[in-house]
């Protein structure tokens, strides 16, 4: 997982992920600009192990992190990986993927749910918890929010994503993610917190 190597940084010029953007608009009679990325949706899934009492997460590298670890200055097209190590980019998620399928919502968090950490969910056995939008000022993506209940029986593999994907299934306790929850400085998405005060607040209270 942290075999990191011959990391350069160049500027996007095309991707199927990504679309960057420019809005021209008046507003207030002031003329303005702004400048966004068009990404897919997203759906995220808090999946708890009634066999074990433990939430089920993914730790993957997230290379937006990575980067923007490193001072400004030494972001350059050759980066002294011995410097900065993988490990910087690391971050603790939920199960989650990008809508980019001919799938209901559900279908696609069920399909996530089994590359990522190796559970058999019907998609008719996920809660929906609410939909939100990320990075309001960068991307305006809208992602829905799922909860399920897995057992020991359920796990068909041992996850850990599809193709290039390189993710590590990670298991915590109630009590762990308590403490994990008062760090000052937490590797995670918002999205992540949030489903976690969910969590909280209607399955273990």
């Amino acid at each position: 997982m942290e075999n990191l190597t011959k990391a350069s940084l160049t500027a996007l010029k095309e991707s199927k992920y990504v679309k960057p953007l420019t809005l021209s608009f008046e507003q207030n009679g002031t003329q303005r600009t702004w400048d966004f990325l068009e990404v897919h949706d997203s759906v995220a899934i808090i999946i708890y192990n009634v066999s074990n009492s433990k939430l089920v997460f993914v730790k993957q590298f997230r290379p937006p992190v990575y980067v923007m670890s490193i001072p400004a200055s030494e972001r350059t097209d050759n980066i002294d990986v011995k410097k900065y190590p993988a490990h910087l980019g690391f971050t603790l998620e939920l199960c989650a993927g990008i809508v980019d399928k001919k799938l209901s919502l559900a279908e696609i968090a069920s399909e996530e749910i089994l590359e990522e950490c190796g559970y058999k969910v019907h998609h008719n056995q996920l809660e929906r918890v609410s939909s939100y939008r990320s990075g309001v000022g960068t991307t305006g993506s809208e992602q829905t929010l799922y909860y399920c209940e897995v057992t020991d029986e359920m796990k068909e593999n041992k996850g850990g994503g599809v193709e290039d994907e390189i993710i590590d299934v990670i298991e915590m306790s109630v009590p762990e993610i308590r403490e994990f929850m008062k760090k000052e400085h937490i590797l995670s998405p918002p999205s992540f917190l949030y489903a976690m005060q969910w969590f909280l607040a209607n399955k273990q209270v």
